[in-house]
């Protein structure tokens, strides 16, 4: 059942920041929290992939910052959290053979995060009158609860 719970907050932190999941999964699988090995997912221990995808997630963490950036449920945004969400739930999975089942409920926390994550960072962004203090926020609760999802799986 705790498999199922990390993939689901997993796919909640997808939902927030599409690439900090894959970053901080890769980064597990480096340095053993996941167990990826003789998967379809050991693709995510591979150096170039890690340095590429924590690339990719500091790009977003710039990127959402600007005025210009679509909203996270238009169609190409959402679908991206969605498969970015099922990854992580596959991930979290493997190891414990359960990486279709990860995945499904990975796809769903990324489906809340999104919702919940646009909700919640509107709601701040009202508090502070301003967008940048919200965004910020919800980047560090992306960034923390994805470490804090790795070293409860490892």
């Amino acid at each position: 059942m705790t498999i199922y719970l990390l993939a689901l907050a997993m796919g909640v932190v997808a939902g927030l920041r599409a690439m900090t999941a894959p970053a901080a999964l890769s980064w597990g699988a480096h340095l053993g929290a996941l167990q990826v090995a003789g998967t379809w997912l050991a693709f995510l221990a591979y150096r170039w992939v890690r340095w590429v995808l924590t690339a990719l997630a500091v790009l977003e963490l710039i990127s959402d910052q600007l005025p210009k950036t679509p909203s996270r449920t238009v169609p190409p945004q959402f679908g991206a959290r969605i498969v970015s969400g099922a990854l992580g739930g596959a991930a979290i999975g493997a190891g414990a053979g359960s990486w279709l089942a990860g995945a499904v409920v990975g796809a769903i926390g990324a489906v809340i995060g999104t919702l919940g994550g646009k909700s919640f960072r509107a709601k701040l962004a009202a508090q502070f009158h301003r967008d940048p203090p919200a965004a910020f926020i919800e980047d560090a609760i992306a960034i923390g609860a994805a470490i804090l999802i790795l070293v409860v799986r490892s």
